[in-house]
């Protein structure tokens, strides 16, 4: 086994995230064409985000995972306060306080940065569990699980009542994924699939039964989300129809760069793949997908290589996570999925968002350049 140079970084990943920024760029760069005056300057705050996000990265690299997962606690913490100070000192946005405004950067949405600090806690607590139960009874193992959904809800609550609860979705997501590969019965997970599966239809029987009830019962902000989940399926949002037009107007090599003819809202955030697809076309959009695949396929690989199971369970969160996102947003461009405001990972335009996956990538270069220094690959 030779030991090589102390820093090395995966091309395979490297290059993927070199091509998502000029991707990305680009691509907001021609969003600006349906954006008002004062939203010109996207793309050139995209490479900065960019710039500090590799310069994060490689931060992560040098300071290794270890210190992350030693000062997990420390981060949950400052992640939770984070969350509260919204109510008292966010910035509202569309009925939402979800960011904080910060004069000369922009605004900075702390649930971002609280999805990686769950993942970075949740593989800390399956590891030490673990370590302290090599064969875990029954009880041993609803307590842990109990601990995880104490964690998992804090967050949850606050960052459901700012509201967003895309970002829930996505907490959920990664605990659930990263329990899957943690090793514990999968009876949890036909209890944990039941028990949602009663609550949501429960909901949504009150839902059709009697909306003044649910409305009672509820309130009227979480009638209105799920009234817009369950009105995508219509199709008949003005945001979806001329998404899907745009996208469909592109045809086989699209319209070309800076060339989007149909206006439709938040093209630099929740519909950026509509403008990609409008611009490129057909070809574009498989290719795209195609390097995002690549992509993700390259993470499992990372995760299959590595012998330690705590870098396991932080790949398996981040993957998990990425697929949903990417699925979603892509899904709901295209009308398969609810619009729910979710962006799609390294493509969308946001700093928050941006750094949380940057930092994502920190970690995984720390894992990929473990794997290659000491087995020379």
């Amino acid at each position: 086994m030779t030991k090589t140079s102390r820093y090395r970084v995966d091309k395979f990943l490297l290059i993927p995230m070199i091509l998502f920024a000029v991707i990305s760029i680009i691509t907001i760069y021609s969003s600006q064409a349906l954006l008002p005056s004062t939203m010109q300057d996207l793309a050139l705050k995209q490479f900065l985000w960019y710039l500090v996000g590799f310069i994060l990265a490689y931060g992560i690299l040098v300071i290794g995972n270890t210190f992350l997962l030693k000062n997990a606690w420390l981060l949950y913490g400052i992640g939770n306060l984070s969350l509260i100070g919204l109510f008292f000192f966010g910035k509202e946005i569309n009925e939402a306080k979800c960011w904080y405004s910060i004069p000369g950067i922009g605004t900075i949405q702390p649930s971002e940065f609280m999805k990686i600090i769950l993942i970075i806690l949740i593989a800390k607590l399956i590891q030490e569990f673990h370590e302290r139960y090599m064969n875990p009874t029954i009880l041993e193992e609803f307590i842990f699980l109990l601990k995880i959904t104490i964690i998992v809800a804090i967050p949850s609550i606050l960052t459901f009542l700012q509201p967003d609860t895309g970002v829930v979705l996505i907490y959920l997501l990664i605990t659930i994924c990263m329990l899957f590969i943690s090793g514990i019965r999968y009876r949890w997970f036909i209890i944990l699939f039941t028990f949602l599966g009663l609550a949501v239809g429960s909901i949504l029987i009150i839902y059709f039964w009697n909306q003044d009830l649910f409305i009672r019962l509820f309130g009227t902000s979480f009638f209105l989300r799920v009234d817009r989940l369950l009105d995508w399926s219509s199709g008949s949002g003005f945001q979806l129809q001329y998404g899907m037009t745009a996208i469909g107007s592109g045809g086989l090599f699209g319209h070309g760069f800076h060339h989007t003819p149909i206006y439709f809202p938040e093209p630099q955030t929740d519909f950026i793949f509509a403008v990609f697809a409008s611009n490129f076309g057909f070809i574009g959009s498989v290719l795209l997908l195609a390097l995002i695949v690549f992509f993700d396929i390259r993470l499992i690989m990372t995760a299959i290589k590595t012998s330690s199971n705590i870098h396991k369970y932080l790949i398996g969160g981040i993957v998990g996570m990425l697929i949903y996102q990417q699925f979603q947003n892509i899904g709901m461009t295209y009308g398969i999925m609810p619009i729910t405001g979710i962006t799609l990972p390294f493509i969308s335009y946001g700093g928050s968002s941006l750094l949380s996956y940057m930092i994502m990538t920190g970690i995984i270069f720390n894992i990929s350049n473990e794997i290659m220094r000491y087995t020379n690959k």
